[in-house]
């Protein structure tokens, strides 16, 4: 009866505290049950209320809080609402925010100053403008106060608005220095330039009054034939070696002797008043239609003393490779798209008329072929081209003789195989000249070019290894070092961000090689030389030492002595290797045990692969498995199964190829025999295709656990890329097989061109390599399908509203950008037909139909990226398609039609080198499905 007294009582109590304002302090249970229901329900009438009312609430509860407790709805705030647009002028500090704004250029600094105060206090300091304005040469005329601001932008801005250029002789004309010596000269090389502008302005003159009325930029008849008489008569001169005022002869002269011979020679007024295209200051035939003929040798007394080296822009990574060419080479850099007039046409300006040492030519290639361009292979056959044979004797001829050190150093394994050194005797018959290439003993991507070339023998002033001619040896082993991964991460960027970088890739590599070699390094300043740094280390260094009232005169004598001191010691070190070489036999005549090194070589490659095999079972599968017996699994048994276990059986059966190989080499002879083992090998090679056959499931898997399971996504970073990896990724060294099978054939090749016919071993060699050569191209097979697979499936989620790509054997040949253009009179001729441009447009080519796509792009907010979206519209077959061309016209340039079987379209591209070889891949793909039919 006393509990249930007990119970009313509480239950009163309750009721009349839930609608009064009493608040029980000492009983906790209650107390947070009355707030909850009074939080209830203020919210229930917070949710009943207008924004307004909403705002004014918050308001009077934020003047009530505290200072923490405003501290936490600030936090809530920031968690909730994060900030995504924040000034970094008021976030990082300040010595940070200076080192952002230093990338700027004055005039965008300008406008900086103009965002606010704060932003205008910092773009004006002093730290950012002395830099620029010293390195112009603008000193202040006077010291900046402690407090003075802005003083060195100010003193950039007066400096660049009254900015003004002296020539050398106005320079000379207002601080009188015309009496010192030279100015002769340039007097009456003056008095030539004006007569020459003189008669040049009155010929201008002349068109003008006798050009048609309505006519374009033709010249008459009389005109014309005017022309041809005085380039005739002029080209007819003889005996006036004035007219040559170039370096063509050898003999350069003064501007006094051209001017008097000019006068001498007879010339008139009318053959002086010719237009700057067509005054020849040297003796020349008339123009013709013909090809131009090829430069004239150099003479006798000219001397060679610079090389030469070709770089294609097609190999991974070029920018590394021209930070280490060494000084006294010369650098052609051209385009693997082009053709080979233009390529010579590029050489023949870089050399201008001087004569080189050597030829190097860096480009893609293999043991068998040099891919010059895309177009143009260096191959046995290629060589009986008329157009290759042009090119390589017109090349040649800047070359310096055989005799004196001259030749041609081709940067891919020619000497390794048979036809590689095949092509490699026919174009030293043809240029007359002496090649040399790798011997392919050093494995790797680009290892070979640091291993042993074909001819060892020193020449006088050359190093022994060809490649340190041209290149430094840091950066030569670097780049040979990385240029497998970079390749492979710049296919991939191509591939994914191909149609993004397509039109700012060139401007962004050539800005950010330029920023960093000349503002960051001063290369302007520098000289890549290590003698001339060492030169400067000592002279600077022996500077200090003494007390020197004239520095720089004891800085140049100390320079010219050791100057002549290094030229002494290189000739005493040349004249001992001469001799050395001259008492040595003579190579050809001695047998050398080629067969050895590439069995030596072998093996050690060899051992290096089974490293890299066992680093995937001791670092990835061991702690895997013992993770899964620990019931801590990172994968399932199944995974660890599908991923690793080929690996295990690939070693097996090279452990046993190398235990063989080792007891050979260590019992090495003359008649000794590897043939055999490689037979061995090969007899199983099927391990090799179930491992190849599996490898995209197991890269999937690793894909996708990685993706799904944190654990495995922590082992990976854990483990990856360590020493005892190699450095490697699991990735890398699960396509470590691929890299061995090219190996194979590149050391199968030059063990078969060291092993003569009459050797025991010769039949087993050529089996083996006729045997991986085949394995090699069902390798490159798979790649291809794989890839063209991958890319056809990106291309059918890209095309909107396309019908299935997945039929028969069809694949994805190339896509081009263009403009789909309209006429509006479709009867008025090519020449005067306008067009308008209708829609941006895609073609997607495959082997058997080309399918157009209308193109549009999206833009990122606040970034440059974008996206591109293609919606179908048609689709024709290649065997009904005709392509023309149009002739460029002031209305259209770079464009094409395509004529299907019911419509036509006319395209556009944005440059003329992606028209040709879209239209040029076009043609092939029309004629093959044509022959298919």
């Amino acid at each position: 009866m006393a509990d249930y007294r007990e119970a009313q009582h509480a239950r009163n109590m309750r009721s009349d505290a839930r609608f009064s304002s009493w608040t029980p302090l000492h009983n906790k249970q209650q107390n947070l049950q009355l707030f909850e229901e009074r939080v209830n329900m203020v919210l229930h009438w917070f949710d009943l209320w207008t924004d307004r009312q909403r705002k004014h609430l918050l308001q009077r509860l934020l003047t009530r809080c505290t200072k923490f407790q405003l501290k936490h709805c600030r936090d809530l705030l920031i968690q909730t609402v994060p900030a995504t647009q924040v000034d970094f002028t008021a976030v990082l500090p300040r010595f940070l925010s200076l080192d952002v704004l230093s990338f700027l250029s004055p005039r965008d600094l300008c406008r900086a100053a103009q965002v606010s105060w704060h932003w205008r206090v910092l773009a004006e300091q002093d730290c950012l403008w002395v830099s620029r304005c010293v390195r112009k040469g603008w000193f202040l005329p006077y010291a900046p106060g402690a407090k003075e601001f802005g003083a060195w932008k100010s003193h950039y801005i007066s400096c660049v608005s009254t900015l003004d250029w002296l020539s050398p002789w106005e320079a000379a004309e207002r601080y009188g220095t015309r009496d010192q010596p030279g100015m002769e000269e340039e007097v009456e090389r003056r008095k030539m330039r004006q007569i020459i502008r003189d008669k040049v302005q009155e010929e201008k003159r002349l068109s003008m009054r006798t050009r048609r009325a309505w006519g374009s930029y033709t010249r008459t008849d009389g005109f014309q034939d005017g022309v041809t008489s005085q380039a005739t008569s002029l080209s007819r001169i003889e005996g006036s070696p004035g007219i040559s005022l170039s370096l063509d002869r050898g003999r350069p002269i003064t501007a006094a002797q051209s001017l008097e011979t000019i006068q001498s020679s007879g010339l008139n007024s009318e053959q002086l008043a010719r237009p700057r295209g067509l005054l020849s200051f040297t003796s020349r035939p008339p123009p013709s239609h013909t090809s131009p003929p090829p430069p004239p040798p150099p003479p006798p007394h000219w001397t060679a003393s610079s090389l030469l080296l070709l770089v294609s822009n097609s190999i991974p990574a070029y920018e590394m490779v021209l930070t280490g060419v060494k000084a006294e080479v010369m650098v052609v850099l051209y385009d693997h798209r082009g053709s080979l007039s233009a390529l010579l046409a590029q050489v023949e300006r870089a050399v201008c008329g001087r004569p080189i040492r050597r030829l190097g030519l860096l480009a893609p290639g293999g043991t068998e072929e040099v891919s010059i361009l895309h177009n143009s292979s260096l191959l046995e056959k290629s060589l009986l081209n008329p157009d290759h044979r042009e090119f390589w004797k017109k090349l040649s001829v800047w070359v310096a003789p055989s005799q004196e050190g001259g030749g041609i150093d081709i940067f891919c394994p020619l000497a390794a195989s048979a036809s590689g050194v095949s092509v490699m005797n026919n174009l030293s018959t043809l240029t007359g000249l002496e090649v040399q290439a790798p011997m392919g003993l050093a494995t790797g991507s680009f290892q070979n070019i640091l291993s042993e070339w074909s001819d060892s023998r020193v020449h006088a002033g050359l190093p022994a290894a060809p490649a340190l001619r041209y290149l430094g040896e840091g950066v030569l082993q670097a780049w040979c070092i990385q240029a497998w991964w970079m390749a492979e991460a710049l296919g991939q960027i191509k591939r994914s961000l191909g149609r993004q970088l397509q039109r700012s890739g060139l401007q962004a590599r050539g800005r950010a090689l330029g920023l960093f070699l000349w503002d960051k390094i001063c290369l302007d300043k520098l000289r890549v030389s290590r003698d001339v740094g060492e030169a400067l280390t000592e002279g600077l260094t022996a500077l200090s030492r003494r007390d020197e009232t004239r520095p720089l005169e004891f800085l140049s004598a100390f320079l010219t002595r050791w100057s002549e001191e290094k030229d002494a010691e290189e000739t005493k070190w040349t004249n001992t290797e001469v001799e050395e070489a001259s008492s040595r036999p003579d190579l050809s005549q001695t047998e050398l045990d080629w067969r050895g090194t590439v069995a030596r070589e072998l093996h050690h490659s060899e051992r290096l692969y089974l490293e890299r095999l066992g680093s995937v079972q001791k670092v990835y599968q061991e702690r895997l498995t013992e993770s899964l017996k620990a019931n801590r699994a990172i994968l399932s048994f199944t995974e660890i199964q599908i991923i690793l276990v080929p690996v295990a059986q690939i070693m097996e059966l090279n452990r046993a190829f190398e235990v063989d190989l080792r007891a050979r080499v260590q019992q090495w002879g003359a008649d000794q025999c590897v043939g055999d083992v490689f037979a061995k090998l090969c007899s199983r090679l099927r391990v090799y295709t179930n491992y190849l056959n599996n490898y995209p499931t197991a890269l999937s898997t690793v894909d996708k656990c990685r993706e799904t399971k944190p654990a495995f996504r922590a082992f990976l970073k854990t483990v990856d890329r360590t020493l005892a990896t190699h450095m490697l990724s699991l990735q890398e060294l699960l396509l470590s097989p691929v890299w061995r099978v090219d190996e194979y054939v590149t050391l199968l090749q030059a063990l078969a061109l060291h092993t003569r016919p009459e050797h025991p071993d010769h039949t087993d060699v050529r089996v083996g390599l006729d045997t991986m050569l085949r394995f090699r191209d069902f390798i490159r097979k798979l790649k291809w399908n794989s890839e063209a697979d991958g890319l056809m499936d990106e291309t059918q989620q890209m095309i909107q509203g396309c019908l299935s790509l997945h039929e028969g054997n069809r694949h994805l040949m190339t896509s081009q950008d263009a403009a789909l253009l309209r006429s509006a009179d479709e009867n008025a001729p090519d020449s005067l037909r306008t067009f308008e441009h209708v829609s941006d447009v895609t073609l997607f080519l495959f082997n058997d139909a080309l399918v157009l796509t209308c193109r549009s792009v999206r833009h990122a907010p606040f970034a440059f990226a974008h996206r591109s979206t293609h919606t179908f519209m048609a689709s024709v077959a290649l065997d009904s398609l005709a392509v023309r061309e149009i002739t460029h016209t002031r209305y259209v340039r770079h464009a094409f039609v395509l004529d299907g079987p019911r419509r036509s379209w006319v395209c556009a591209t944005e440059r003329g080198e992606e028209k040709e070889h879209f239209l040029c891949v076009l043609r092939a793909a029309i004629s093959s499905a044509l022959r298919g039919r």
